[in-house]
């Protein structure tokens, strides 16, 4: 891999880890496209995409460094120091508990599918391709049966846990983290905007997860020529990251999710085309 490649897949990974069109899906395209994907050594690619998915938890960090402060401080306070009653809390600490609540369901299905998410599927295009179209489809729906009625401070404990179902649903390759959880926040009646945030707030404790555990996993595979490329492309991702949330939340607060709809039906039958005429393989 060259260093324009791994500045290539990092803004391929900021951009497409927050908006709703799939990170797995346009760097496992990417991968393949620049014979970056190794049949023999697979664990060099995962290893890679692991360690720069960091750089955009990097990213949430920076940008939301004031709510994740007052979350965790009122937090500790309500909770620890002077504890009170759910209901009798701030709402910043309410959002930690929902936080909680909602990453159990993907820390639960994510250890129990833990090989069946890591093996073949992973960077299986078809798999990858049924699940852009499929999740656009979805999200649609829920476009159209949305009342976007609600704010960050009107979610609730239900709310919290169908969106976690939700992020769940990521860990099939091609659906999207954002996309399941933006979906999930409009079924629930949540404006988009407020659905954008909360999915990168939730987003949180499952990156960190899966990045750190997928890191600890993959050190035997990094070896000192991938250094220069790792910590390029993660610091690329970031900041790339950076600007893909601050885009997603301005644009939600006047447009509908439509745009990345439509995107990702396209993506989804042009990988079909690729596949069929032999450009990349499945």
């Amino acid at each position: 891999m060259s260093l324009i490649e791994a500045i290539v897949l990092g803004i391929i990974q900021g951009l497409t880890e927050f908006l709703p069109i799939s990170s797995t899906g346009h760097l496992t395209v990417a991968g393949k496209l620049m014979n970056l994907i190794s049949e023999e050594n697979p664990e060099h690619w995962t290893s890679f995409i692991a360690v720069i998915q960091l750089g955009t938890l990097l990213a949430i960090l920076i940008y939301f460094w004031k709510d994740i402060w007052n979350i965790a401080v009122s937090f500790f306070k309500d909770n620890l120091t002077h504890r009170k009653g759910f209901k009798n809390q701030s709402a910043e600490s309410k959002q930690g508990w929902l936080i909680i609540v909602g990453t159990i369901p993907v820390v639960i299905i994510g250890l129990v599918f833990k090989d069946v998410i890591e093996g073949a599927l992973t960077k299986n295009l078809f798999v990858i391709a049924g699940s852009l179209i499929g999740l656009a489809l979805i999200l649609a729906l829920a476009e159209k049966m949305a009342k976007f009625k609600k704010d960050i401070n009107d979610i609730t404990i239900i709310d919290s846990l169908v969106i976690g179902f939700a992020q769940a649903m990521a860990l099939i390759p091609g659906s999207s983290r954002s996309g399941t959880t933006i979906t999930g926040g409009l079924f629930m009646g949540l404006k988009r905007e407020t659905a954008a945030r909360f999915s990168f707030l939730l987003s949180i404790p499952a990156i960190l997860a899966s990045g750190a555990l997928q890191l600890y996993e993959s050190l035997e595979y990094i070896d000192s020529a991938m250094i220069l490329n790792l910590v390029v492309a993660s610091l690329v991702s970031a900041g790339s990251g950076y600007l893909a949330i601050d885009f997603l939340l301005k644009f939600l607060k006047k447009n509908t999710t439509f745009l990345f709809i439509y995107y990702r039906i396209a993506l989804g039958i042009s990988i079909f085309v690729l596949i069929y005429f032999n450009v990349i393989s499945k």
